[in-house]
Order: C-alpha cells, then structure tokens, then sequence
C-alpha cells in the first residue's frame, strides 16, 4: 500500500518534511483548550511534525503510528515529554482506551485511514464534546510559479500517470471539502482555518522532500531516477539551485456531539 511506503525513509522524512507553522499549532492549542491534564490523541504522527509542538503543551498525548521506524523516530524527537507516547498500529485495529480523550487530531494522513471507519473511530476515541481536528496540506500556485509550471514537463515524461496540463491552483480557489464532517451523525459546529506559507528549498532539499511523497517512491526505480535527474538540472540550469513552494495548511475542527 501507498501509506506503507513511508516508513521506508523515515529518517528522510523527518529531516525533510516541513514543521507546521507556529500559528497553525497556537490555533489548534487554543480551539482546543490544551494544556496539563488535557487528553490527546494523534492518528498517524510521522516521525512528529505536529506532536511535538502539541506534547510542548504538557497535555497527555497517545500517538498511533502505522510505520515501526516512523515511530521509532517520533519517540526520539519526544524524548523530552514523558507524557507523550507512541503506539504502532493501525487506527482501524488499534483498541481504543476506556478513558476518552479530550482532542483526536490528524495531519496531513487522514486520507489513509479507511473512509468506512474514521469519523466514526475518532467520534468513539473522543468525550462528549470533545474536538477533533484534521490538518490538510495543499500545494497551491506561488513562490517559484514559472519553475512549477516548466516542471510538470519532466512529469509528463518519466510518470505515465501524470495528467496533461496539470497546474497548480491559486490559494483562494482552492476549496475545502468538508461533505464527510457535514454528512457525518457524529460530529458538528465545523470552522476551518487556512494558513498559507512560503518555503525556499536548495536543490538537494527539494529533492529530498519529493522523495518523501508517496507517489514519487511509487515509481519504478527508473523512471524515479529519470524524473528526479531531470528536476535537478531545471533548478540548477534555470533557477540558480534554488526554487520556493507555496504550501496551504487547513486546519479543520468539529466536535463530538454530545
């Protein structure tokens, strides 16, 4: 499976993949009502993006982790919270604690745990009125726009899969999908934040964050190779060795209905 491939750069990944901003962590922090005592927990950490700045908190934090040695690394980075730990399984198995918690969040993998079970999991994982909270991350146009635009050549190259003309959307059409929470008999009073930032990337770090992404390690070891070397001479030839991306983060939260 796609969300297993992960795991097989663990270190990369968290080298390479961004932290979530300051501003997106005090929102979650304060919609929340987190600290000493609080409950968590978190579907999916990594190797801890998004769980340390939330242990930081004092709030007592249980992570689930697919991957072995993505957790392996997320207990390390939190190796200074004796509050917080990680647990490998799968949300879909894993048997959930008597005692409910207070904040269930996820970010930037809800999308891998399966659709028949989520909502209604973390609806049961979480008190009466209790929050849960989904970050999303979207690659939108900005920062190097004319590099992103050259590049979808290389895709259209080495990756079969690749639709013809692809482009980046613009920030501010770039919608969010909220019918599963809307639908949903488990959760209302759904608010979503957007945060939205510039990243500069070498040509090297830009190269590890895509080998980071499931899609690229899907390739064939071939076409990856073809893809990435092509890559590496655009930036380097036309860009300096240095390109920017534009990321928007949502944050979205709902609570259990009591």
């Amino acid at each position: 499976m796609l969300r297993d491939t992960f795991d097989e750069v663990a270190e990369l990944y968290d080298r390479a993949r961004p932290r979530y901003p300051q501003d997106l962590v005090a929102d979650l922090v304060r919609a929340a009502g987190l600290g000493p005592g609080s409950r968590v927990l978190e579907i999916g950490p990594g190797t801890g993006q998004l769980t340390v700045p939330l242990a930081a908190s004092g709030c007592r934090l249980t992570a689930v982790e697919l991957g072995p040695s993505l957790a392996a690394v997320a207990r390390h980075n939190l190796r200074r919270f004796p509050l917080a730990e990680v647990t490998v399984a799968d949300f879909e198995h894993w048997p959930l604690p008597p005692e409910p918690f207070d904040l269930v969040v996820c970010a930037t993998a809800f999308h891998w745990i399966d659709p028949a079970v989520r909502l209604p999991r973390a609806a049961e994982a979480l008190r009466p009125g209790g929050l849960l909270a989904l970050v999303t991350t979207h690659h939108v146009k900005g920062g190097t726009v004319d590099f992103f635009n050259r590049v979808q050549r290389c895709y259209e190259a080495w990756d079969p899969a690749t639709p013809p003309d692809l482009r980046l959307v613009e920030e501010a059409d770039t919608a969010s999908d909220n019918s599963e929470l809307e639908h949903s008999e488990h959760f209302d009073d759904i608010a979503v934040r957007r945060h939205g930032r510039d990243i500069a990337y070498s040509v090297d770090e830009y190269i590890d964050v895509l080998l980071t992404y499931s899609g690229h390690r899907a390739l064939d070891a071939p076409s990856r190779h073809g893809l990435l070397a092509r890559i590496r001479d655009l930036i380097e030839t036309w860009y300096g060795g240095r390109i920017t991306k534009r990321y928007l983060h949502e944050l979205i939260t709902a609570k259990r209905v009591s």
